[in-house]
């Protein structure tokens, strides 16, 4: 089967990682002399990764945020919020514990641009 059959049958099976994947993990597997199982396995991890980031694209989709905002547009020494604390939150650390966030403060503070950005 040729390279543009492979592909096409990829995406026609809804592997959208693999096929986009596909060039770049022969080649590299071709030229570090990479068994069949070892170029098979980059492919199932670029379909994985690929899943997992379309999964997340969904999420923020389907949370019907009003604009996507970021850490960077925040001012943080204007609103007297603790950075780092911010910050620790924005890296999910708090997610592996299951834990929660609560944002507190008065109107036009910040919480809701905060929590996107978490979110997000």
């Amino acid at each position: 089967m040729k390279r543009h059959d492979l592909i096409s049958e990829l995406k026609a099976l809804k592997l959208h990682g693999m096929a986009a994947a596909f060039d770049e993990a022969v080649v590299e597997g071709i030229r570090r002399n990479r068994t069949i199982q070892e170029i098979l396995g980059d492919l199932l991890q670029a379909e994985a990764s690929e899943r997992s980031a379309k999964s997340i694209r969904y999420q923020i989709r389907v949370a019907k945020f009003q604009t996507l905002k970021g850490l960077e547009e925040f001012d943080f020494p204007q609103s007297g919020v603790d950075e780092a604390r911010i910050r620790s939150l924005h890296s999910g650390d708090f997610l592996e514990e299951s834990g929660n966030i609560v944002l507190v403060g008065g109107t036009s503070t910040g919480k809701t641009h905060l929590a996107i950005a978490i979110a997000a």
